[in-house]
C-alpha cells in the first residue's frame, strides 16, 4: 500500500520541539542537509543530532556514526530525518526503530514502501519524500 503523509502529522513533528537526529548530515555545504539542517535547529528550534559515515560534527554539534552510537542521555529520539539515497534508507529505518525513536522523516526524494511500513508496524510516526523547510509555509512556521 503506498504511503501518504498525514498533514497533521507533519504540523506536529514541526511545531512540538524536540530531538532530531539528522542522518545523512555532513559538512557539505553543497548539500540539502547542510542547510535544511539549519532551518530545523535555529528556525523549528529542534536540538539536531548529527549522524554521518565518519561521526564528524557539523555545526558545532557533536556527530555520530550511527543512530545506535547516540548516547542514552539523547534518547529517545523524536525525529530520525533521512538525507540517504532510497536504496540506504531502509537500514537506517530499521535503526530507527531499534533504538527507540519516535518518528522517521524521509527526505524529499527518499522513498522506500517497505521500511515505511516496518516504521508504521512499529508504531512510529512516518513522512516520505517531504522536506520541512519546504512545508513550513504550509504551516506558518
Amino acid at each position: 500500500m503506498d504511503h501518504v503523509n498525514d498533514p497533521a502529522v507533519i504540523e506536529r513533528l514541526m511545531r512540538n520541539k524536540g530531538r532530531w537526529a539528522i542522518v545523512g548530515l555532513t559538512t557539505n555545504e553543497w548539500r540539502a542537509a547542510y542547510d535544511t539542517s539549519l532551518f530545523i535547529r535555529d528556525r523549528l528550534g529542534m536540538e539536531i543530532i548529527p549522524v554521518n559515515l565518519p561521526g564528524d560534527p557539523v555545526h558545532g554539534e557533536t556527530g555520530y556514526r550511527t543512530l545506535g552510537e547516540i548516547p542514552s542521555e539523547k534518547q529517545p529520539l523524536d525525529v530520525v530525518d533521512c538525507f540517504v539515497n532510497s536504496q540506504k534508507v531502509g537500514a537506517v529505518v530499521d535503526q530507527a526503530i531499534a533504538v527507540g525513536a519516535k518518528a522517521v522523516w524521509l527526505q524529499l526524494g527518499v522513498i522506500d514502501e517497505a521500511a515505511v511500513d516496518r516504521a508504521k508496524a512499529a508504531g512510529l510516526d512516518v513522512v516520505m519524500n517531504v522536506c520541512p523547510a519546504q512545508q513550513a509555509w504550509k504551516y506558518n512556521l
